[in-house]
């Protein structure tokens, strides 16, 4: 099978909300580690990668992605960070072009196709004498990492074992639809003050080529994606970016083991998010769906502090590696 439910992430009864799931972790979760050893490495196009390293000497390493408007020290990204260290795994955690405190060179800055980038960054840390390496993905960061897998096919470093991404938009005119909708206003609103700020800093550093005029009226992502992230990305519009980036249709040429754990009460997943047949899935991914969640929730409360999908994600890894 390559669809199946979880019937083991029971949360209590105040955590069965998605919105709750969903705000719970950024709000009070806080994950101590040691403080990573930062890098920053070139693009090919003259930018920059500001990168995270979590290193005790493994041959294992685990590459971690975040999402939309995140970084590399969220509390999601530390919580699997964490785990994986105590399971003997190096880690790095990346970040995408303007994130992480640092605004890129670039008029570019990152979108959910930008696979150009994982890929510098997988090579990179592949000229170390790393045997295996995993790669996981967190909402945006989710798509990127299957779309590069995808992409990469039978290519694909031989050294990657496998992939675990949570709360994918692997249909991403969809979930802008959801995201869209009057009862995700708070998350949209958010996405989009933060976004404006991106926008201002780019604004100053290429007038010619952006502007911030009227950014009070955008109240969506196709008005932003229509406005910059297509055309500053090679895009004809909105539609066009969602269509070629939208990890769902790819799934089926990915060709390593790959896990998408997407919540039935995520809200900012349409239902196209959760692909059932074997025909979309193609032979190598598996897609599993707790009842419960949130976007890149999972809280799990225990003396150990590990959230129940970072036990997932060790649990595929004890199979696979």
């Amino acid at each position: 099978m390559t669809t199946s439910v979880i019937p083991e992430y029971r949360p209590p009864v105040w955590l069965r909300n998605g919105h709750v799931q969903s705000v719970w972790p950024s709000l009070f979760r806080r994950v101590a580690l040691d403080e990573p050893e930062t890098e920053v490495i070139p693009t090919p196009d003259d930018d920059e990668l500001y990168l995270d390293w979590y290193r005790q000497g493994s041959e294992r390493l685990a590459i971690l992605s975040h999402g939309l408007e995140g970084h590399s020290r969220r509390p999601y990204i530390l919580g699997l960070a964490r785990a994986l260290l105590e399971q003997g795994w190096d880690v790095l955690a990346w970040n995408f072009r303007s994130c992480g405190g640092v605004m890129n060179r670039q008029p570019r800055f990152y979108h959910s196709g930008a696979t150009m980038d994982l890929a510098t960054v997988l090579r990179h840390a592949g000229r170390r004498a790393y045997r295996q390496l995993f790669l996981s993905g967190f909402s945006m960061g989710g798509n990127l990492t299957l779309l590069y897998l995808a992409q990469q096919g039978e290519q694909v470093d031989s050294r990657v074992i496998g992939a675990v991404t949570y709360s994918v938009p692997m249909d991403l005119a969809g979930s802008a639809d959801m995201l869209a909708l009057p009862s995700r206003r708070i998350y949209m609103q958010r996405f989009l003050k933060d976004l404006y700020g991106k926008m201002r800093q780019k604004e100053v550093m290429f007038p010619d080529l952006i502007s911030t005029a009227g950014y009070g009226e955008i109240s969506n992502f196709q008005q932003f994606d229509d406005r910059y992230t297509a055309p500053l990305h090679g895009f004809r519009n909105a539609g066009d970016y969602w269509a070629q980036c939208s990890a769902l249709p790819r799934l089926k040429d990915i060709r390593v083991p790959a896990l998408v754990v997407n919540a039935g009460d995520d809200p900012f997943l349409s239902a196209a998010c959760y692909p059932r047949r074997r025909d979309q899935l193609g032979a190598w991914v598996t897609l599993e769906m707790p009842e419960w969640g949130g976007h890149v929730g999972f809280v799990r409360h225990g003396r150990d502090g590990i959230y129940w999908s970072e036990a997932r994600a060790l649990s595929f890894l004890q199979r696979w590696a």
